[in-house]
């Protein structure tokens, strides 16, 4: 299976260029191209894309791209407070510990929930330290590519 970073390129572009009304369809586009996916996981990428379905005023819906890809201003300031306390994230199956820099934990940990990435399901802040859990099924290299894509300048 490709890489996730591509994928979601992959279903940006198959949006943008395409009128798509189901994930069914999609799914049959993202094959074509070489990305055999499951359901769960094309719902999880359209979650993380905010892709949502709008009416065409007479005959359906359908799959579209958020007005502007680029974040919103509150989004980039919960980008901007992850990068700034951010030091490590260490995981043990999907219990994780994320350490920040001293007493930038509730920011961190506030903007993680706020961010709203598909992998976490919640967090827990002390002074420097976060306790994170993922999702059932998640790991730690799904976290990582999150970030990746949403706050590319970490680097764990």
């Amino acid at each position: 299976m490709k890489e996730r970073y591509s994928r979601l390129n992959e279903i940006k572009e198959l949006i943008k260029t395409n009128r798509i009304d189901s994930q069914e369809a999609l799914l049959a586009l993202l094959k074509k191209r070489g990305y055999d996916v499951t359901q769960a996981t094309l719902s999880r990428d359209l979650k993380m894309l905010k892709v949502g379905k709008i009416s065409d005023g007479w005959s359906g819906y359908y799959y579209a791209l958020p007005e502007s890809e680029l974040a919103s201003e509150s989004e980039k300031s919960y980008i901007q407070d992850v990068r700034r306390g951010l030091l490590s994230i260490e995981f043990s199956g999907n219990f994780g510990v994320i350490k920040t820099r001293s007493g930038h934990a509730n920011s961190v940990a506030f903007a993680l929930d706020s961010l709203s990435l598909p992998e976490i399901l919640g967090t827990l802040a002390g002074d420097d330290t976060i306790f994170c859990i993922l999702r059932e099924g998640m790991t730690k290299e799904d976290l990582l590519e999150s970030f990746k894509i949403r706050i590319p300048e970490v680097d764990n």
